[in-house]
């Protein structure tokens, strides 16, 4: 993971200050977002293209899981010719809650063929150069994604679902095609894949991406079900975008309960100090920053960091690096300087289609769960605190998939959930 360096630029007047970090919002109004939805069927990107049905179960019970969010993924200036799609799946039965597998995320992935045919750049592991950072003179993210009115600086390269890069005034609509319509071109396969496809199998899914270490190779593709065989969706919303602002003189946080407990009977100062150097400034932190912008749902940039809910549970630990080392006292008060080991699974997992390194692009955030369970009264919801995803920094095509056909590639999800948090603090 890079360092975080979303945090970029103060406006002129200081009041406020302008982020990398992409903020969605759900909204029940019409928008021009043809495309990225919270909740609601999946729409794909190549018509009655849908990827194999298993891709989508869950991987405690094998039911089918239902959508939380599907997002325009192109970027680009990154991805020149790159068709992407990113969708995020969650089960709804109670059993299956908190467990692994119950949370999936797809990229799909279509190369054009002008894309396909130049020369790549040798890998060397580094990140694509940086672009400028945000300028006032920039046209809004918010307009450039989902056509809102919101106005903010912005820049192109923070533009996830930027389809043109016109000059006009009035900026490209990049849901405007409807996700039913083709119009990259078939061509040729690609560069010769490990393994060729069965030729029993439509080219388009001829060789289903791996997601696992490794797989079993499936026999055949499932058919995506029809909606009346998918559990119910959640209620659908558009998504209106912005860069995030936040005051960079907040008010000072208020205490927590759990803050309450450390200095109660029994606490002491070192519990105390122990606990704020945990979970509870990680949470602090987490709830202060969604407080600045309470209605957003989610949070993109491409290769930034995520906001963590924990740094405590498995997936903070993951992404969290290790401190490179600690000093201690010894009994005569001489400092000792102390190396800590590198933590297992201090990464995301690689990729497992191309074994690329695997970069942070959205989280998703508790406000959408209140919105996705608005009408739903009576039952108990979701409990995660946030959901992460990971993608292929090379935006890698499935393989066996030819030259402009749609493949579809399992994302690593890393969920922190709620109670994971209150129990690493005890």
């Amino acid at each position: 993971m890079p360092p975080n360096d979303s945090d970029s630029s103060d406006d002129e007047s200081g009041s406020f200050t302008t982020t990398n970090v992409l903020l969605g919002y759900a909204s029940k109004e019409p928008t021009d977002d043809e495309f990225s939805q919270l909740g609601g069927y999946p729409g794909w990107l190549d018509g009655n293209g849908a990827p194999s049905a298993e891709l989508a179960k869950c991987k405690v019970c094998n039911s089918m899981m239902t959508l939380l969010l599907q997002l325009n993924g192109d970027l680009p200036e990154r991805f020149p010719g790159h068709e992407r799609k990113l969708y995020i799946f969650s089960c709804r039965r109670k059993a299956c809650r908190k467990k692994e597998g119950t949370m999936r995320a797809i990229r799909g992935i279509r190369v054009s063929k002008a894309s396909a045919g130049k020369p790549k750049k040798k890998a060397n592991g580094t990140a694509p150069p940086e672009i400028p950072k945000l300028q006032p003179a920039a046209p809004s993210l918010g307009n450039s994604l989902f056509n809102s009115t919101f106005s903010t600086s912005a820049s192109s390269n923070h533009n996830p679902f930027l389809i043109s890069t016109t000059t006009s005034s009035q900026p490209t609509n990049p849901f405007a095609a409807s996700p039913n319509s083709n119009t990259s071109p078939v061509s040729s396969l690609a560069p010769k894949p490990p393994q060729p496809p069965s030729t029993d199998l439509p080219t388009t899914f001829a060789q289903k991406a791996r997601i696992s270490s490794p797989p079993p190779t499936p026999a055949h593709k499932e058919p995506w079900p029809s909606p009346s065989s998918l559990p119910n969706p959640y209620p659908s919303y558009h998504l209106d975008a912005e860069y995030e602002s936040l005051d960079p003189d907040p008010p000072a946080p208020s205490k927590t309960a759990m803050d309450t407990d450390a200095e109660g009977p029994g606490g002491n100062d070192d519990e105390k100090d122990a606990f704020e150097s945990t979970i509870d400034r990680t949470f602090q932190k987490f709830a202060d920053r969604l407080a600045q912008n309470p209605q957003q749902v989610l949070r993109y940039e491409f290769g930034g960091a995520p906001l963590l809910y924990s740094k405590t549970d498995a997936v903070g630990r993951t992404l969290t690096p290790p401190h490179p080392s600690s000093s201690s006292s010894s009994s005569s008060g001489t400092k000792i300087q102390t190396v800590s080991q590198p933590r297992e699974g201090s990464r995301i997992p690689r990729c497992p289609n191309c074994n690329a390194s695997r970069v942070f692009e959205l989280q998703l955030v508790p406000q959408a769960i209140a919105e996705l369970e608005l009408e739903e009264e009576g039952l108990e919801g979701m409990e995660w605190g946030t959901v992460m995803l990971g993608v292929c920094e090379k935006d890698c095509a499935e393989r066996g998939v030819g030259v402009g056909e749609v493949g579809w590639v399992e994302e690593w999800v890393g969920v922190q959930w709620e109670e994971d948090a209150k129990a690493s603090a005890r």
